[in-house]
């Protein structure tokens, strides 16, 4: 191996040992340490436009499922990009400006902003996570398939993440990025020239 590719290796290995990950499978995330996780991606209900008895029944069908599988972990996060950086720089930048015109396209791109984020309100991404702990490989797929058959037995949309699933999950939630086509394996990635 030549210097340049320890370094590329170097480089890999540090990335994924800040977050403290081992690799991303074709259904996981292998961690140093604490296990593999396994990620269920859980559409959410628009419990705005519910009755209060449908929102009830939500909450008990989620009660269900928690006293069933204690190992059960949860995660919310936000499966669009914040725009409250870019809202604020924009806030302060008209505050500063002093010709008119420029003001008014600083108005203009608030308000674009402002709308496309009302658009985006509920891009609400809800996950149910399995940490997998020294399981036999031939337990593993019969006792995922029982998770995500209860989950939907209790009327919830769900699917198990894959290993494009897991690299945007990272990314929404280390970079709050989810404009990017193609997620990378390992940092700057799409910078590196074969054969160079």
């Amino acid at each position: 191996m030549s210097g340049k590719e320890k370094k590329q290796q170097k480089q890999k290995l540090a990335t994924r040992q800040l977050i403290n990950t081992k690799a991303i499978t074709d259904h996981s995330l292998q961690t140093y340490g604490h296990g593999e996780l396994v990620y269920f991606i859980i559409k959410p209900a628009n419990i705005s436009v519910l009755s209060e008895a449908s929102v009830a029944a939500r909450i008990y069908a989620l009660m269900i499922v928690l006293k069933g599988m204690a190992e059960i972990e949860m995660c919310c996060l936000n499966s669009r990009e914040n725009f409250e950086d870019n809202k604020r720089f924009l806030r302060s930048r008209m505050e500063r400006e002093e010709q008119p015109a420029v003001r008014k396209l600083l108005e203009a791109d608030l308000t674009f902003l402002d709308r496309i984020q009302v658009q985006m309100a509920t891009a609400r991404e809800f996950l149910i996570i399995i940490r997998l702990r020294n399981e036999k490989e031939s337990e593993v797929f019969p006792y995922l398939n029982r998770i995500e058959k209860t989950l939907r037995d209790q009327g919830f949309s769900v699917k198990r993440a894959d290993k494009e699933d897991i690299k945007r999950l990272l990314a929404v939630y280390f970079d709050q990025n989810v404009t990017t086509e193609q997620f990378e394996e390992f940092d700057g990635e799409r910078w590196i020239i074969l054969g160079d």
